[in-house]
């Protein structure tokens, strides 16, 4: 009996100890040692500072680290996918997705100009949804400014590529996009018509912080 208990004593030393040892191993995001690494996978495509120049792939500068990190364990994961950011994401450990939010998230993000005969509509959808078809208003999740909410997951699109906005409404129209919390995302793009999603979307890339 000794014996026995002293070996399951032994044992759960053991995974107690490897499991605090996990748990230290993560430490808080390091914008430096997400510069590093950014510098190496991100930079092409994402551009200097996370802003990048190509449209269709999005700014990261000035994103909340908390939506920058799920994005990219959902890569990880499998529950987003998509052909460039997939094989980029998978062999990031859990720290240095970490440090690439920490990195990001501390960087200035420059803004962009609007179409401004898209822009009234979009400013329109974006303020007070339409009633008409249920199309909820953008601002109630990503607020007034465009600038999400950190702790709810809602990310920062003000100043965001048109581009990437639209690309990103229409993955989520035909459900080819699916790591939105609660299906929020499918829902309100369902109700929208091609026009409001390319208005919100110029609206959206002219909003400059």
């Amino acid at each position: 009996m000794m014996k026995t208990w002293l070996m399951t004593v032994s044992v759960a030393a053991v995974l107690t100890s490897g499991s605090l040892q996990a748990a230290e191993a993560l430490k808080p995001g390091d914008p430096k040692a997400g510069e590093t690494k950014a510098s190496t996978i991100c930079v092409a495509c994402h551009g200097p500072q996370g802003n990048s120049i190509v449209p269709i792939w999005p700014k990261l500068a000035g994103q909340h680290p908390a939506y920058i990190q799920k994005q990219l364990m959902d890569f990880k994961a499998g529950n987003r996918a998509n052909v460039q950011m997939t094989p980029m994401a998978m062999p990031l450990t859990d720290q240095e997705v970490l440090d690439l939010a920490a990195y990001f998230s501390t960087q200035t993000q420059r803004g962009g100009a609007a179409d401004p005969e898209l822009a009234k509509l979009g400013e329109a959808i974006y303020r007070a949804g339409n009633p008409v078809t249920g199309v909820p208003a953008c601002s109630g999740c990503h607020g007034p400014a465009g600038l999400g909410q950190g702790l709810s997951k809602f990310p920062r699109i003000s100043g965001q590529h048109a581009d990437y906005i639209k690309q990103t409404l229409v993955y989520f129209q035909k459900q080819e996009r699916a790591n939105d919390p609660n299906g929020m995302m499918r829902g309100v793009t369902a109700r929208m018509t091609e026009k409001e999603i390319a208005a919100v979307s110029q609206y959206l890339q002219g909003l400059s912080q």
